[in-house]
């Protein structure tokens, strides 16, 4: 991951986002979702994965169980109806998001800037008489 702060403040909100959306779609544990981040790119250690981890759980959007595996005890993580909640929030925010970034369809943006430039200019206007 980036070493600049800013950079890295944007990774972890995306690391965020793709735990909760591997959780929600079955449980998973530490080992797997560090590979599944690694593929995408994503250098992330237990230091980092697992306070974040943590985080999700006590803001109710994981839930946690713990089973042993080969006499190993591994703490799986799955979504809770709050974190498929924000989940689809998330969603419906990164499409946006990616039709304005990624496609360059920001027609919203370009009638607020234009909504504002009328108004400065009637304000302008306004000052002068």
């Amino acid at each position: 991951m980036a070493d600049d702060p800013i950079t890295r403040h944007f990774f972890n909100g995306f690391i965020r986002v793709h735990i909760l959306y591997h959780a929600a779609k079955e449980p998973i544990y530490g080992a797997e979702i560090t590979e599944e981040l690694v593929r995408h790119g994503y250098r992330i250690s237990q230091g980092t994965l697992y306070p974040t981890l943590h985080l999700l759980e006590e803001a109710g959007y994981l839930r946690c169980r713990t089973q042993f595996v080969h006499g190993k005890r591994r703490k799986y993580y799955r979504a809770t109806p709050a974190g498929r909640k924000v989940l689809a929030e998330v969603r419906e925010k990164l499409l946006e998001l990616v039709t304005e970034v990624i496609e360059g369809r920001d027609e919203p943006f370009r009638a607020i800037k234009q909504k504002h430039r009328r108004r400065k200019a009637r304000q302008r206007k306004v000052a002068r008489k």
